[in-house]
């Protein structure tokens, strides 16, 4: 942070700071992509030549959790008898996700297309409740669909892992969403507020160590957190938590699709002990004078943002210029996000995506549609 003496030298010498700023979306959306809007707004930024950097955090948790490193602390310890038949299987299999867990992740992410051939072997996974069902896979994939074949194996070998964590680690882990009961029981915030006083869990901790390395290279004076869906409110606020913990200075805005259909009516004050603004709808210009009121906190000028004022939740929208039209925000800029995303054809989401895939020709959609479900 640069001290009060050389931003006076730099504001007499009509030098005018901009704050870097640091866009995330928390923990979880899709695994297959980053999610887009951080990448609007860094996008926007560049026309203003505001320095910012952003990370789909989701994402670069599941990568560390679905590690050897990252499972490895889960290995079970003690007796397994409160434990489902289903957690007691993948608890004997256990060292055998420990092998392959790196293999399977850098297969997905494209890395390793050849394990493909192992991976549809029937020996080389360990299998518990999710490969109950295998029998469509000849049908659904036919003697071509070795590489699609694979990922859905794999998707079900992830699974399987997933309903582990849930059952002995942590309740509130999903895929593409993270504690999504607390996001929507937003008409009170009470529950919320319980659990964000409680110890960080292990997934917090990994969401954690990685926000930790990320501040503290970038430095950033204002974070913007992107709240798209229920399933980020919780790591969204458990991150804004860190931060007023360790680095007080640093001010922070919520914005994205939650708040703007969820937030509207805000008036519950502990929510600011997490944020210093939530913004909504169109977050351009509102972010603009957000970096406004940094550089100067007189201006006191802001776009469709909730603010506490005298310990009261106060709705802001005194700013004369209109939003900025389509033409003048620049284009999304993807550079800073992690490329090692999960496989686009990830199987969480779609099912023999390989017969839509061929639609150029119905015939072999349709002979398997013939065959019995």
């Amino acid at each position: 942070m640069l001290s009060a003496f050389l931003r006076l030298f730099l504001h007499q010498n009509n030098t005018v700071l901009k704050p870097k700023l640091f866009l995330i979306t928390p923990p979880f959306t899709q695994l297959n992509t980053p999610y887009p809007a951080t990448a609007y707004i860094k996008g926007f930024l560049n026309t203003l030549e505001v320095p910012s950097e952003r990370a789909d955090l989701g994402i670069e948790v599941i990568l560390k959790l679905f590690s050897r490193e990252g499972l490895s602390p889960l290995t079970p310890k003690g007796g397994t008898s409160n434990l489902s038949d289903n957690a007691k299987r993948i608890v004997a299999l256990w060292d055998e996700y420990l092998k392959t867990i790196d293999s399977v992740i850098a297969f997905l992410q494209g890395k390793n297309p050849t394990l493909a051939l192992q991976i549809c072997q029937e020996d080389y996974l360990p299998e518990a409740s999710r490969f109950a069902q295998l029998e469509e896979l000849d049908w659904a994939f036919g003697t071509m669909g070795t590489q699609d074949k694979a990922k859905h194996l794999a998707t079900l070998y992830l699974e399987d892992i997933s309903d582990f964590i849930v059952e002995c680690v942590d309740e509130n882990f999903g895929f593409s969403r993270y504690a999504e009961r607390l996001g929507r029981s937003a008409n009170s915030f009470d529950e919320l507020y319980e659990a964000l006083q409680k110890e960080p869990s292990y997934i917090d901790g990994i969401l954690l160590s990685i926000l930790e390395e990320k501040i503290a290279r970038i430095q950033p004076e204002l974070m913007l957190i992107s709240v798209p869906f229920p399933g980020n409110l919780y790591s969204a606020f458990r991150s804004a938590q860190w931060v007023k913990k360790h680095y007080p200075n640093i001010k922070i805005a919520m914005g994205g699709g939650f708040p703007n259909t969820e937030l509207r009516s805000l008036s519950d004050a502990r929510v600011f002990e997490f944020f210093d603004f939530i913004t909504l709808d169109d977050g351009e210009l509102p972010v603009e004078l957000l970096i406004s009121n940094i550089q100067n906190p007189n201006t006191k000028e802001f776009k469709r943002t909730f603010i506490l004022e005298e310990g009261k939740v106060v709705y802001k929208n005194n700013a004369s210029r209109p939003d900025y039209i389509q033409s003048q925000v620049g284009t999304p800029d993807y550079t800073d996000f992690i490329v090692e995303c999960v496989d686009e054809n990830f199987g969480f989401s779609r099912y023999a995506e390989r017969l839509g895939r061929s639609a150029n020709s119905f015939d072999e959609l349709y002979e398997a549609l013939q065959k019995e479900p």
